[in-house]
This record gives structure tokens, C-alpha cells and sequence, in this order.
């Protein structure tokens, strides 16, 4: 009986070990083939990427990218889904420094600023970019759904920082949902000028003029009324 019930145990160790083992091999598959097929579409365009040659850059047959995945078009959803949640997820990231007194707060803003500037314009987000400009018309609901879910999540987050920072009277703002939308297009809205819309890169002395000038031109905006330059006056540090 004890004998019977260890081989018992033994054998649900196993299967559980296996079940383990064969749902790791079906993620592992399904990122091989999302990062293939992304490295296809932002190179080839929507209409030229060819399962064939996703599934042989994934290293997958095209049976399996079916039963992962579906098609052509539910592929290049989800990929472009999937890659719209990665750069929220990495802007939000970066909100999570933001101030939350005005000890150096144009330094430290900036320094925010760059970097949720960056992750909207380094090569891989630019690529994406383009493909979802190029392919609005043949998928208006998907453009609508990657535009709408990431700015309402960021501005939303943006939203409460700014607002502690007006209820803290360090900033005179009456709507941070307004206000959170402004400081997003001054501190990225020359991007597209500046690459071309991504097809020429940008030195970062540019990108740092473009940057700085959109907090500058916020916190002139949204500083106290009858305070001193926000920009100009640095405010004194804590002690």
C-alpha cells in the first residue's frame, strides 16, 4: 500500500513537472514568434510580412503560429497591442519619480521628461509608430484602441502627480487631466518634426532644446500667480 501510494506520488510529481514544462514551452514559442513577427512587419510593412517568413525567423513551423496565434491580421494586433502596453508600462515606470514639492522642480521634471520622451522615440518605438500610421486606414479600431488605452492610463497617472503638486500650491492648476495632456504634447510635440516622423534620428542636443523648452513653457504657465520665475528662481531646499 505505501509502495502503491509513492508510485502514486511519484507519477503526480511528474505530470505536474511535465504540465509545467510544456505550458513554459508554449509561452517561450509565443514570444519567439510575437518578436519575429514584429521584427517582420516594422521591416517589411503589413502587406509584405508573410507568415512563411515569420514563422522562419521565430524558428517555428507555420502550423504552430496559426495555433498560437491566428492569422496574419490577429498577429499584427497583437503584436502591435503588446507593444503599445511595454512603452506604457515603461512611461508609467518613469512617472514614478515624478516631484511632489518644488525643491528643483524644473531640473527634476526635465529629467522626467526626458525620459518619458524617450521612451516614445528610440528606434523600436519609432518603427511601430510608422507601421501604425501606415496601416490607420485598413485598422482604424486598432489605432483608436493603442491611442486611447495608453494616453488615458498616462494621463491619468500624470494627472495625480500634477494635482499634489497643486494641492501642495507648488503649481496653480485647475484641471490636471488639462494640464497633464499640455505637458505631454510641449515636451514631445516636435518630435515628428525633429525625425521626420522616425526616419531620420535626432542628435540629443536637439531632443534636450525640445524637451527643456516644453517643461519651461509649463511651468511659466502653471507657476503660482505672483510667484517668482519658476525656471529662473530655483526654490529653497528643504533643510
Amino acid at each position: 500500500m505505501v509502495e502503491g501510494t509513492k508510485r502514486s506520488t511519484a507519477h503526480g510529481a511528474t505530470s505536474a513537472a511535465a504540465a509545467q514544462g510544456a505550458t513554459r514551452g508554449r509561452i517561450d514559442k509565443r514570444r519567439a514568434i510575437l518578436a519575429a513577427a514584429e521584427a517582420v512587419f516594422t521591416r517589411e510593412g503589413y502587406t509584405l510580412a508573410g507568415i512563411d517568413a515569420i514563422a522562419a525567423e521565430a524558428g517555428v513551423s507555420k502550423p504552430t503560429i496559426y495555433n498560437h496565434l491566428g492569422g496574419k491580421e490577429n498577429l499584427f494586433r497583437t503584436v502591435m497591442i503588446e507593444a503599445a502596453i511595454e512603452s506604457r508600462g515603461r512611461i508609467l515606470a518613469a512617472l514614478e519619480a515624478f516631484p511632489t514639492d518644488a525643491e528643483d522642480l524644473h531640473p527634476r521634471l526635465t529629467a522626467i521628461a526626458h525620459r518619458v520622451v524617450e521612451c516614445q522615440a528610440g528606434e523600436k518605438g519609432w518603427a511601430l509608430q510608422r507601421l501604425v500610421y501606415a496601416e490607420a486606414a485598413r485598422f482604424p479600431d486598432l489605432y483608436d484602441t493603442i491611442r486611447e488605452g495608453a494616453t488615458v492610463q498616462i494621463v491619468d497617472a500624470l494627472a495625480g502627480r500634477l494635482a499634489r503638486l497643486a494641492h501642495g500650491g507648488y503649481l496653480d492648476i485647475d484641471d490636471p487631466v488639462t494640464a497633464a495632456s499640455q505637458f505631454l504634447g510641449l515636451i514631445s510635440g516636435d518630435l515628428p518634426t525633429l525625425t521626420a516622423l522616425g526616419t531620420r534620428p535626432v542628435d540629443d542636443a536637439a531632443l534636450d532644446r525640445a524637451v527643456t523648452a516644453g517643461v519651461t513653457t509649463f511651468l511659466r504657465a502653471f507657476s503660482p500667480r505672483g510667484s517668482t520665475d519658476p525656471v529662473l528662481t530655483p526654490a529653497p531646499r528643504r533643510r
